[in-house]
């Protein structure tokens, strides 16, 4: 299978690499010019649990240089990068091409379906992670790790399977879905636990966790979450909001930076439009009031606004 990352930074050069160390043909496509040359110099080195191997695959920074059409697009990018990321993808992408967003939050396949169709697009969420340690340099956490993909209408599709088993034959747990909607709000409501709230604060998960006033905001983030969830008639299988509490935490530790927290450190913007985002706007769809999360959405977005570097800021 010839897959092709549209977004290779931290997780899309784990997912890619191992990917390719199972025998898929891999192109990982960054604007990172640094990181591209690495790779294609000396291949990317992958650190996993204090082992360190090199997988050999091709990276550029255009679409247009891979020369060939993919089998399957998985789309990486920044949420709010993807309309343009999936534009620019344009000469890899023919009639057969899947094209599957793997992004936090919602909100990203209707973008992708309005742009290239709503019958090449599939849905997944994934819980590998990966930490970019320099230019073609990665720490993976791939072992144990779940990744969960699906058909948008939930139908069990021979091009999901095979999608399915490529992924489970590189060593990356993957499981089929027919609720791929209700997989992804699971995930949102993990995300929503610390993601707002920790780039308000600055805070780790160490200090997250450790003050249980933090703990109160967010339960009732995540209860705004699972209530518009139920109202627009999704099958979920998190309705405890204190289980998302637990699972955002789990084995990772103190230290632990959202990538909502790294994104504000690194002066860049936040994907919070579709995180707490997104339980507003389908809170406003079924009508169901959700004021924690509007509340963290204006927080985060008065940070970026004051920073200088928000949309639309003479």
């Amino acid at each position: 299978m010839r897959i092709c990352f549209i977004g290779a930074g931290a997780l899309g050069s784990t997912i890619g690499g191992t990917l390719a160390r199972g025998g898929a043909e891999v192109w990982l496509i960054d604007p990172f010019q640094a990181h591209v040359d690495a790779i294609n110099a000396s291949g990317l080195r992958m650190l996993e649990g204090g082992v360190e191997t090199t997988v050999k695959l091709s990276a550029c920074t255009s679409a247009a240089e891979v020369g060939m059409v993919a089998d399957l697009v998985i789309v990486l990018v920044k949420s709010y990068h993807t309309r343009e990321a999936i534009r620019a993808a344009a000469p890899i992408i023919g009639p057969q091409t899947v094209v599957m967003s793997l992004q936090n939050g919602l909100g990203h396949e209707d973008i992708l379906s309005e742009e290239v169709g709503r019958d090449r697009v599939m849905a997944g969420k994934t819980y590998v992670g990966g930490v970019l340690l320099g230019p073609g340099h990665v720490r993976s956490g791939v072992v144990g790790k779940e990744t969960i993909i699906g058909e948008l209408d939930g139908r069990l599709t021979e091009r999901a399977q095979r999608i399915s088993e490529t992924f489970n034959r590189a060593g990356i747990l993957t499981l089929l879905s027919d609720n791929i909607l209700g997989t992804m709000w699971d995930k949102l409501f993990i995300n929503v636990a610390g993601g707002g709230i920790t780039a308000v604060t600055g805070l780790t998960y160490g200090g997250l966790y450790s003050l249980p006033v933090l703990e109160e905001c967010a339960l009732a983030a995540i209860s705004e979450g699972i209530a518009v969830a139920q109202a627009a008639g999704v099958k979920i299988s998190i309705t405890d909001p204190r289980r998302a509490w637990t699972m955002a935490s789990a084995g990772l530790p103190p230290e632990f930076k959202t990538s909502m927290l790294q994104s504000l450190q690194s002066g860049n913007l936040t994907e919070v439009d579709y995180i707490h985002g997104s339980v507003v706007r389908w809170g406003a769809k079924v009508n169901v009031p959700t004021p924690v999360n509007s509340t963290l959405v204006a927080l985060v977005k008065g940070i970026e606004y004051a920073r200088g570097d928000y949309p639309g800021k003479a």
